[in-house]
């Protein structure tokens, strides 16, 4: 009955594969003014304007220079025509000026550099006003770096804020505090890997092995005192390294962390199923936590935070991450207790989840590693 209830679930993972593929899109808008004058860079994510528009003329599942080159126009006014800056009301006309590659955390993105004149010059307002890709693509987040006349300002675009207006004063602090806060949970919510990471530690907090098997823990506060072991340890853990990784003190190169960071998941997922640790994972929650603490820090660092927002980014970022793990806790946790005592938790849920996260991440260990792409 359990290789049934395997194969099912590698099946069904098989079959649902695709949805989880990649991480939400993003772009990295980066806008500067001085004056009457508008000079930006925006980079955005190939794979995201190929849904778009379609760049791969030969079908052959690959995007060359060529075919990027070949579609310049087309990605110039994609973009264009969803972003507009206004001074005091009187929009900005914005020009591409050059278009070039880059390889981001997640794959290849399109640099689009543009400019353009305000003709109201040094104006009190300046308005943003974001709508890329939000008509297809309700997850898709704008990340906004602003310098205006030395004045830098960090933002969020979304389908719920696609506007935003800044003065001649710099943003306040709390405005941005809660600015990283926000991205913070988000990039929790959104970020597959961290949750599925975070649910294999959780999965076996409401049973206890024997050898026998799986047995419902005996009390809520057992399974709870568990579950704050776990998700303690990887607080501080990635905290450790989400601070060193932003400040400086230590380097590793995204597609190692990246990599690392899906191993974990199979790892935690294969516990549940083949006891590699035995019953205490915080120690893996821990050693793991050091590793997803560097993931969380390329966010920042693709930001492009200037020196004097990095302190109040890092507090912020990291207290939503918190939030945003701590509220997938709080749903999880009675209702696991609940149905712990039932064959579809301990089979179902606890075996059957446990393979279908281990066929996910094993595939985008693949493709991390291996860069390549086996999923889309």
């Amino acid at each position: 009955m359990l290789h049934r209830l395997l194969v099912m679930a590698l099946a069904l993972c098989l079959l649902s594969t695709p949805a989880w593929a990649h991480k939400p899109s993003d772009s990295y808008l980066t806008v500067k003014t001085e004056g009457a004058q508008i000079s930006g860079q925006w980079d955005i994510a190939l794979r995201d304007i190929d849904f778009a528009i379609g760049l791969d003329d030969d079908g052959n599942g690959q995007l060359s220079w060529a075919e990027v080159k070949a579609h310049r126009l087309d990605i110039a006014q994609l973009a264009l025509r969803h972003l507009a800056i206004s001074a005091d009301g009187a929009e900005c006309p914005l020009i591409d000026t050059e278009q070039l590659i880059d390889q981001h955390s997640d794959g290849g993105y399109v640099v689009l550099r543009f400019s353009g004149t305000c003709a109201a010059g040094t104006a009190k307002n300046l308005t943003v006003a974001y709508s890329l890709f939000f008509d297809v693509d309700p997850q898709h987040r704008g990340l906004l770096n602003l310098t205006r006349d030395g004045v830098a300002s960090t933002a969020v675009f979304s389908p719920t804020q696609p506007s935003l207006t800044f003065g001649l004063q710099p943003v306040s602090w709390r405005r941005q505090f809660a600015d990283y806060i926000r991205e913070g949970v988000w990039h929790i919510w959104s970020g597959y890997d961290h949750i599925l990471f975070l649910l294999a530690l959780l999965l076996p907090s409401v049973l206890r092995r024997t050898p026998t098997g799986w047995v419902p823990a005996d009390s809520f506060k057992t399974a709870l005192i568990s579950v704050l072991k776990t998700v303690t340890a990887f607080t501080i853990a990635h905290s450790i390294t989400l601070s060193c990784a932003v400040l400086g003190v230590i380097a590793v190169p995204s597609r190692l962390v990246e990599s690392t960071i899906a191993a974990s998941v199979v790892i935690a997922a294969l516990n549940n199923i083949y006891p590699l640790f035995g019953d205490k994972t915080w120690p893996v929650a821990f050693a793991f936590g050091l590793v997803h603490g560097l993931g969380f820090a390329n966010v920042l660092f693709e930001l492009g935070l200037p020196k004097e927002t990095l302190y109040l980014a890092l507090i912020g970022f990291n207290l939503g991450v918190e939030i945003g793990q701590l509220s997938i806790v709080a749903t999880f946790l009675p209702v696991a207790f609940l149905l712990r005592p039932s064959r579809f938790y301990s089979r179902g849920l606890l075996v059957g989840g446990s393979a279908c996260i281990i066929v996910l991440a094993g595939a985008w260990f693949i493709e991390r590693a291996f860069n390549v792409t086996i999923i889309y």
